[in-house]
């Protein structure tokens, strides 16, 4: 029998925390709760949990610089929550890692649901087109020096690594292995958040704008192109295709 998973929620409004443990705590995990970002890390110097659910808007410390505090650490899974629904809110809580970001009020089905979307990511049983070839799987070329390693769920451009949250590894990964197609809005985000999303579609957005940024620091001999009206794919850079001509 698997492990029950432990998840630290972090929010100084009580009737959030209450809503949130008891939904968490209906689906099997293990629930610990705190009021400020202080608490919170006294008790993470003692034991690392399986997720962190985190409010932005804490007394004190911030949600942002206890995101920041933790990705100095660990890769733990973060989802961040926020009355703030800004554009500029969720870029920035995606760029500091955050695995997720859910924006107040939200439903508690809903962010069960993210929840167990990332953890099934983490343990590699949520794609749909999983590579059945290992040698495959294992090393992934395309476009020259871009690499998907997916057994380690790494991508590197002529050996330099991307540093990537879990949906920008999951986004970009699935765009490698789907070279040269263009999808929607729309079927990307049920590929990558694996559930029907309620919102509009600035999260994919929000990731590309993310993910062409870090692609764009390691010289990337691939982009993600905008494909007007329609959605996103990934195609060679046009410094590659020049060269191979």
């Amino acid at each position: 029998m698997e492990a029950k998973r432990t998840i630290y929620v972090i929010d100084d409004e009580e009737s959030a925390r209450t809503i949130v443990e008891r939904y968490l705590v209906r689906e099997g995990y293990d629930v610990q709760t705190f009021t400020s970002a202080e608490k919170a890390m006294n008790a993470l110097n003692q034991l690392t949990p399986d997720m962190v659910v985190l409010d932005i808007m804490l007394p004190g410390i911030s949600g942002y610089d206890l995101c920041k505090w933790i990705r100095a650490r660990s890769d733990l899974p973060i989802i961040m929550v926020s009355a703030r629904d800004e554009e500029v809110d969720r870029i920035l809580g995606l760029e500091l890692g955050s695995d997720d970001y859910l924006a107040k009020p939200f439903s508690p089905r809903e962010l069960v649901a993210r929840v167990r979307t990332v953890f099934r990511r983490l343990r590699g049983s949520g794609d749909n087109d999983v590579i059945t070839n290992r040698s495959q799987e294992e090393v992934l070329p395309f476009c020259g020096s871009l690499i998907l390693r997916e057994q380690e769920r790494r991508i590197t451009n002529a050996e330099l690594e991307l540093s990537l949250t879990t949906k920008e590894f999951d986004l970009l990964a699935y765009l490698v292995k789907h070279k040269s197609r263009a999808f929607t809005r729309e079927q990307l985000i049920r590929q990558i958040w694996g559930y029907t999303f309620v919102g509009d579609d600035r999260s994919i957005d929000d990731l590309v704008k993310r993910l062409r940024k870090k692609m764009n620091a390691v010289a990337s001999s691939a982009e993600i192109i905008t494909v007007w009206g329609y959605g996103y794919k990934l195609e060679a850079a046009a410094s590659e295709v020049d060269v191979k001509r």
